[in-house]
């Protein structure tokens, strides 16, 4: 079998006919139909009124960011189990991020959120002040991990309680929603103040890089268009009245997105299909465990991620994964988490301990919209035969080391 990449693009020939036209009108750069067009499809599809295209998700958090009026000297409330681009556009316009633990969902826990805001800070004039720093917080970023939606119902009532703006990092879960509770029927990035989307190659829909954002709030909608276009005041005199960014998506990774946008539920659907397949197969791997995504949601099944506990597989997740890796299997850790990067060790962190837990003992199977049936089943063959082989080693060693004792006591 040839080897199997961990998440790659699902991809149409008909879409040459878009950058056919893109390439015959010469409408290749931040100006044509294709993104406008993209911009309805995707905010139809999460019902939102309007969205805006730029250039990456990380772009649109720095918009989202500025949008929001936060600025040098105030901090943020951050993710540290996420990609390190959710939290550099917090040092993007100055300020200072604050790391918080996740929960099971490898999303912000609102237990620790509420525990900080509550013991950590001090909520005077509608404002929450960081009590070791004296810094102010105005705005939380929520990442909804791997496709996975975080407790929004819980982290909304938070961050209203102490005055917080929300930025929702919803760019690995475009197509996630709510299937119960107060939010029901809405969907990732449609909940807080501002919500981003990515289509970079890996994502569940892509346009080779660019973003997407969305608010209800047109106070803020209008600030992002405006300052992701050089904040371009008047276009015939080049007037510009704020400093703005060239952060527009292209007119021709939009004519992938409006190919690719059309795709988005069947691609739903073939991975939770994957998704399912993987679950029935490692249920009784002992020491293998995949991680469900939330109850209550659809979510858009973006990764897998398993749990290995190294005791009862017999090898750690690092063991098992370049094992894997040498079988052609290609799998990934989670990241390292943010606060334990070089750039960030020196911010406050508020007991992070479920994310170490994760960063140490999960990993992430390959997961492609192009995965089929029969390469899940050699991802999950090589898993258990890999627990064999551990079990098998790890009991001759067990025997060799009572046959010593045994011996020692004889003598």
């Amino acid at each position: 079998m040839k080897d199997i990449p961990l998440s790659v693009p699902s991809l149409s020939i008909e879409v040459i006919e878009n950058i056919k036209e893109c390439i015959e009108t010469g409408w290749v750069s931040t100006g044509g139909r294709f993104i406008s067009e993209f911009e309805k499809k995707i905010a139809e599809h999460v019902g939102i009124g309007d969205a805006v295209g730029v250039q990456c998700g990380t772009a649109g958090l720095h918009l989202a960011l500025r949008a929001l009026g936060v600025e040098r000297e105030d901090e943020v409330i951050v993710p540290a189990l996420t990609f390190i681009a959710a939290v550099n556009p917090v040092k993007y316009v100055g300020a200072e991020p604050v790391f918080m633990d996740c929960d099971e969902s490898f999303c912000m826990d609102p237990v620790k959120l509420e525990e900080f805001c509550s013991e950590g800070c001090e909520f005077e004039e509608d404002k929450l002040i960081n009590k070791l720093t004296k810094r102010r917080i105005k705005a939380i970023i929520i990442v909804h991990v791997f496709g996975n939606m975080a407790d929004m119902e819980n982290l909304m009532e938070i961050a209203q309680k102490y005055g917080l703006k929300v930025i929702e990092d919803a760019t690995e879960a475009l197509g996630t929603c709510y299937t119960e509770g107060s939010y029901k029927g809405k969907f990732a990035g449609t909940i807080g103040d501002i919500g981003v989307y990515s289509f970079n190659a890996n994502k569940i829909i892509t346009t080779g890089g660019g973003g997407m954002v969305v608010s209800e709030n047109k106070e803020y909608f209008n600030k992002i268009r405006y300052l992701s276009t050089t904040a371009k005041d008047d276009p015939l005199y080049f007037i510009h009245d704020d400093v703005g960014y060239n952060y527009r998506m292209l007119n021709i990774q939009a004519a992938f997105g409006v190919s690719q946008a059309d795709e988005l539920e069947k691609f739903i659907a073939i991975k939770k299909r994957n998704y399912e397949q993987y679950s029935k197969l490692l249920k009784d791997t002992a020491g293998i465990r995949l991680l469900p995504f939330k109850i209550g949601t659809r979510p858009n099944y973006w990764f897998y991620s398993v749990y290995i506990d190294s005791i009862k597989y017999g090898m750690s997740r690092d063991e098992l994964m370049r094992s894997m890796i040498d079988d052609g299997i290609q799998c990934r850790p989670v990241w390292r988490l943010v606060n334990r990067q070089k750039p960030y060790v020196e911010c406050q962190s508020a007991e992070i301990e479920k994310a170490l837990d994760y960063e140490a003992n999960v990993m992430n199977l390959p997961c492609s919209v192009t995965l089929n049936s029969d390469q899940i089943e050699y991802v999950c063959i090589s898993i258990r035969d890999l627990h064999k082989g551990a079990t098998h080693v790890r009991k001759e060693k067990e025997a060799e080391s009572n046959q010593k004792k045994q011996g020692r006591k004889q003598s």
